[in-house]
């Protein structure tokens, strides 16, 4: 059956990808923009004020909240870390609390990230069941996913998609190296050892929709693909499908001279397992880093 289901940050790279996939399957989406409503298939909301009329979703069945400041779209200055925390923290807490005015009726799929088990994990393989970790993405993504609150108190059934590293042509962390490996740049990061949890865009989509239909599904998901990869063995990849070679690596400093505080993100390790997304029968459309990679260049 069809659902309705409301999306906010539908304009971003994965809400955008999310609503086109949920119409073309019959759904009825809607979307919370953060201005007067225009037409029927949107819902005016202003998170940072923490506004959402309850009433806007008495005929929704789902909220997919994707919203929230971009961690790698420029440096970590004070004022922008507060940002991107305050974008999470707010806009969470407000969705759930409209979604908590109907009891357990609507499905929240919110969004996280696989940030909550800290930079720098090592060869530590991470579930669901594992510990969270330290660090600014990992407190963000802590608090982020405690906003839900509100809806889980009701009993309201509530997933948290703690995503990985998106591989999409368009945009997210493997554009620039797909660029930069058609220049033949795209060395490892740092060391090149560390582990990164993969996921395709197609594959994150299909992963929010089985989560949308699956509302016995609940608490946080890692929505990565199947094995996570050493960075090395990833950009290897994109080399050899380009033809380019992928032998010069982009050393630390230089990463925390272009990124700063936002580079020990990207050079840490997190063996990220989707343990939930497997035991309930997910499968990737993209189940191979090859897959993965020719979907992208």
């Amino acid at each position: 059956m069809s659902q309705r289901v409301a999306i906010s940050g539908a304009s971003g790279l994965i809400g955008s990808a999310l609503s086109s996939y949920l119409v073309a399957r019959g759904d009825d989406v809607r979307h919370l923009v953060r201005r007067e409503a225009r037409t029927g298939s949107e819902i005016s909301w202003d998170p940072a004020q923490r506004r959402l009329d309850a009433a806007a979703l008495d005929d929704v069945d789902a909220v997919v909240h994707l919203a929230g400041a971009g961690v790698g779209d420029r440096r970590w200055s004070p004022g922008y870390k507060q940002e991107i925390l305050a974008s999470r923290t707010d806009g969470t807490s407000t969705v759930a609390s409209a979604v908590a005015a109907h009891g357990d009726r609507i499905r929240l799929v919110s969004a996280s990230a696989v940030g909550c088990y800290g930079s720098d994990r090592g060869d530590e393989i991470l579930t669901e069941k594992s510990p969270e970790g330290t660090g600014f993405l990992a407190e963000v993504a802590q608090a982020w996913e405690a906003s839900t609150a509100a809806a889980s108190a009701v009993g309201a059934p509530v997933a948290m998609s703690r995503t990985g590293l998106v591989m999409s042509r368009k945009g997210g962390a493997f554009e620039p190296l797909v660029r930069l490996g058609r220049l033949g740049l795209a060395g490892p990061l740092g060391s090149g050892r560390q582990w990164w949890p993969w996921i395709s865009l197609d594959d994150v989509i299909r992963a929010l929709v089985f989560l949308v239909d699956r509302r016995d599904v609940l608490g946080p998901v890692n929505v990565v693909g199947p094995e996570p990869l050493h960075q090395k063995q990833i950009v290897e990849e994109i080399g050899r499908q380009l033809g380019r070679p992928t032998v010069l690596p982009a050393p630390g400093f230089a990463l925390r001279a272009v990124l700063g505080e936002f580079a020990g993100e990207v050079t840490g390790s997190q063996r990220v397992v989707p343990t939930r997304l497997r035991d309930t029968g997910f499968e990737w459309v993209h189940d191979s880093i090859s897959s993965a990679v020719a979907a992208i260049v």
